[in-house]
């Protein structure tokens, strides 16, 4: 896949991006947004075991984020099983350097758009932190509603 947008290219991962991946995601600030499974401090041998494992999925549902040829930051769908099966979890993260300049709000759309037509999903939905409320901004200006208490 590549998808070339306004400020950046959503496209595979490569091998050769495990220096840059590594880079932009050793960062507590990115990880605090985070799931446990993503690794902190994040090495270099963690950017490889990630690399192994995303390019040989078979069905490829996360991508890197390309900033002017230098990868900063991945976006995925986790679709579910059995009679989750056409139902999809987001999940995106951006290295910090990159924060508050419009690229997520560029990419989220895009790449919600091509996953619902490239995967039979039905819903698409997100869970970002209490403690990042610019995540749940980025994906209510992508249309994203707001389901439960607040």
């Amino acid at each position: 896949m590549k998808l070339a947008l306004e400020r950046c290219t959503i496209r595979d991962w490569r091998f050769d991006d495990a220096v840059s991946l590594a880079r932009h995601a050793n960062n507590r600030r990115v990880w605090l947004g985070l799931r446990d499974l993503f690794p902190h401090p994040y090495t270099i041998d963690d950017a490889n075991e990630f690399l192994r494992r995303a390019t040989t999925q078979q069905q490829m549902t996360i991508f890197w984020i390309d900033i002017g040829g230098s990868s900063v930051g991945g976006i995925g769908i986790g679709i579910g099983q059995d009679v989750h099966r056409h139902v999809a979890e987001l999940g995106f993260w951006l290295g910090e350097e990159f924060w508050g300049h419009g690229i997520m709000t560029e990419v989220i759309p895009a790449f919600v758009d091509y996953s619902f037509e490239k995967f039979p999903l039905y819903r698409i939905y997100a869970e970002p932190y209490a403690n990042n409320p610019a995540s749940a901004r980025v994906l209510e200006k992508a249309d994203f509603a707001l389901e439960g208490p607040t």
